[in-house]
This record gives structure tokens, sequence and C-alpha cells, in this order.
């Protein structure tokens, strides 16, 4: 199966995705190159990376998120080089992650995929939410 882009990509389960990278800096005095080679080391195209350059993870209203999640589709992985970068309170991440399975999307936090269904990765997703 092709891509939207035409190129092949890898299957799970039997449904089809692609990596959508987000990225975040708090301040506009921030640095994303760091987390844009981290996250295009982890697989994403470079194209397929959305940031948010000097917004709080706080802030919901955040524009490269809202576009990061639009472009997911049902197979997809949202890869985000640490939690903290996605959201900065346990709420916020767990409505994240509620939508992203709703929809079945998966999350990857930095070089492991959140398992939803599995006990021990909701606990381990828990904990790093808290201090994140």
């Amino acid at each position: 199966m092709k891509s939207r882009s035409g190129t092949s990509y890898g299957t799970l389960l039997g449904v089809t995705g692609l990596k959508i990278g987000y990225a975040r800096v708090s301040t506009t005095n921030q640095d994303l190159t760091a987390q844009r080679d981290g996250l295009v080391a982890l697989g994403v195209d470079a194209d397929r990376i959305y940031v948010d350059h000097g917004l709080t993870g706080t802030t919901r209203a955040r524009p490269g998120l809202r576009e990061a999640l639009a472009a997911c589709r049902t197979g997809d992985t949202l890869v985000v080089t640490k939690l903290d970068r996605l959201a900065r309170s346990l709420p916020d991440a767990r409505d994240i992650v509620e939508e992203l399975t709703t929809r079945g999307v998966r999350l990857q936090l930095g070089g492991s995929v959140h398992d939803p269904t599995d006990p021990v990765g909701r606990l381990l997703f828990n904990v790093l939410a808290m201090v994140a």
C-alpha cells in the first residue's frame, strides 16, 4: 500500500500509517533544531513535523499541535521526542491520548510507542505525565 505521499509504509495490526512529528519550545529564544533532528532520527519525514514556537505546554490552543492532530489518520503515529513537549499536565496528556486512541492513532514518546490498552503502559504513561 502507498502513503498519501506515494511512498510505501509499514503496517501494524493490518493498519497502515505514517509518522507525524510534533515539536514545541516555550519561548521564542529557544531553538527547535534538537527536537527536529530527534524526530527525523525517529523516522519522521521532515515535511511531516509540526511545531509551536514560543507557546507553553499549559496553553492547549497550540496551532502546531492542532495541525499535527489534524494530520493524523487511523493507523498513523504521532511522535514527540519527550512527553513534556506534548503536554504539561496530566489531564491534558490524558485528553490528547484519549483523542488519539479514539481515532486509532498511536503515540510514540521518543523510542517507545505508548500502548493505552496495556495496564503497565497506562501506569508508565501516567507517571511520566505527572512529572512532565
